[in-house]
């Protein structure tokens, strides 16, 4: 995932209100940031309401990318749904994921020097974010309730 400096939104920013990137820089991503970044565009006291204006609709047209990217995810699961189809890569993708992730609570549990080993350490959390950030997040997240 980009950094929000190395973003289009991130470059304009450090151009316009470098003190903003400073501080939130290096800790957000390039998404679902959107209400925060909004707030510091809003509350910098060293940024005109010109310059205010203008991050504030960058910021919205890449909310709305981001909200579009969601839609379109979202509709071709429908239509998939509709036609009856299965999608076999996601499912083959879904139980790969999962059953690393239940070999690695294995070998936690049962093999007690895999923790001595530092890739597996990183392959541990690599894993756990496919499973927890894309695995459950897509099956059982919620979509606003508006």
């Amino acid at each position: 995932m980009k950094k929000l400096r190395d973003t289009k939104i991130g470059i304009l920013l450090k151009e316009k209100a470098p003190k903003v990137l400073d501080i939130i820089g290096d800790v957000l991503p390039s998404s679902g940031t959107m209400g925060i970044l909004k707030n510091i565009i809003s509350k910098d006291p060293e940024l005109t309401p010109e310059q205010k204006a203008e991050l504030h609709n960058q910021v919205t047209e890449l909310y709305k990318l981001e909200v579009a990217d969601r839609d379109s995810a979202r509709q071709r699961e429908v239509e998939m749904a509709k036609a009856g189809g299965n999608d076999w890569m996601m499912n083959v993708t879904g139980v790969i994921g999962l059953s690393c992730f239940v070999f690695i609570i294995y070998a936690v549990v049962y093999i007690p020097r895999v923790l001595e080993n530092e890739l597996f350490i990183h392959l541990m959390g690599m894993v756990e974010g496919v499973v927890i950030g894309n695995i459950f997040a897509f099956y059982y997240g919620t979509s606003s309730k508006k």
